[in-house]
């Protein structure tokens, strides 16, 4: 328990334990004293008497005690604390919603283990990198869906990232509607940037909103895309349900880019190509290094005193040696 207390304690005015030299000089001025109060003693008829005693025996411990107090106060004066650190961020960060696309096509494997898996990775390594930011996910497919309002909390993000699995929504690319969707979880943000990166690897097909209108309400409400084609060139390795089980089969890499260069520019964003693991990790360093969070970080430490118990502890010795000084140990005429 003891160990305990001291591992997270520091001292402000540790100088102070230098006074813990002077107690080996009171034990050796003690031990001189006690001696020649003794040998006085040996020439009474009384000191076979006095030697016997309890109270002889016991005779040093208003001495310990009062040593005791000595430690105790000298702690007390060395201020003994726990500390601890507060965070405190200032200024504005950057809303960010990430956009991605879950169709059945991000399962092919012409990125590492497959484009949807790569993309959740660096998703997270690109939350993990942006502290300051409120940041949230939306998904989409054939529908879309809001896996994640824009959070603080990116240890929850996170856990959502981790969560997205391609199936969980109608399949299709309903770029409109996921744009859509990223645009409506911004307008009410009162950042004064707000930004989403939209990731897909097909051509729209599908959804309730055109991704014209989608572009166009982006546009009203001050939002930049950033869009990512994901996808190597001419075909890539894709597993396909059958009656005989999953086989794997090469489909066409049918990217958009014209749509997503043209929503990318309109709206003030880039567009970007990514067609390997490593290209889509660049691709999210250099979004993180355009979209900077004007936020200071200030560490403040607070600190608790805890000279309080050493405090209570001198007082007890000094009280427990004055009770056996003048009440067990008084020295009668």
């Amino acid at each position: 328990m003891l160990f305990t207390f001291f591992k997270h304690i520091s001292f402000a005015q540790p100088w102070f334990f230098l006074l813990m030299g002077l107690l080996p000089f009171l034990v050796f001025w003690y031990a001189r004293k006690t001696d020649h109060r003794q040998g006085t003693l040996m020439l009474s008829d009384l000191s076979a008497k006095n030697l016997g005693s309890w109270k002889t025996t016991m005779r040093h411990l208003p001495f310990i005690f009062r040593l005791l107090a000595l430690a105790a106060i000298i702690t007390a004066l060395a201020r003994p604390q726990t500390s601890y650190e507060v965070q405190q961020a200032d200024g504005e960060g950057v809303d960010i919603i990430l956009c991605i696309d879950v169709s059945g096509s991000m399962t092919a494997q012409d990125l590492t283990p497959n484009r949807l898996e790569a993309a959740k990775k660096v998703a997270i390594d690109f939350v993990n990198k942006r502290p300051a930011d409120r940041i949230g996910v939306v998904i989409f497919s054939g529908e879309s869906f809001t896996q994640c309002p824009l959070t603080t909390d990116h240890a929850v993000l996170i856990t959502a990232i981790q969560n997205i699995r391609n199936g969980l929504l109608e399949d299709g690319t309903a770029i409109g509607s996921g744009l859509g969707t990223s645009v409506d979880r911004l307008r009410g943000s009162k950042s004064k940037s707000k930004v989403v990166i939209l990731l897909t690897d097909g051509e729209n097909n599908g959804g309730l909103i055109d991704p014209q209108t989608a572009k166009e309400i982006a546009k009203a409400f001050s939002i930049k895309v950033y869009t990512i084609g994901v996808g190597t060139d001419g075909f890539a390795p894709q597993p396909v349900q059958t009656p005989l089980g999953v086989v794997m089969q090469n489909g066409k890499v049918s990217i958009d880019e014209k749509l997503l260069k043209e929503i990318a520019s309109e709206t003030g964003g880039r567009y970007f190509r990514a067609k390997d693991n490593e290209g889509l990790e660049g691709i999210y360093t250099e979004i993180n290094g355009l979209e900077r969070s004007k936020v200071e970080i200030t560490s403040i430490t607070r600190t608790t005193e805890k000279f309080y118990p050493f405090v209570w502890a001198a007082l007890l010795f000094i009280c427990i040696e004055i009770g056996l000084r003048f009440l067990v140990f008084r020295k009668f005429p």
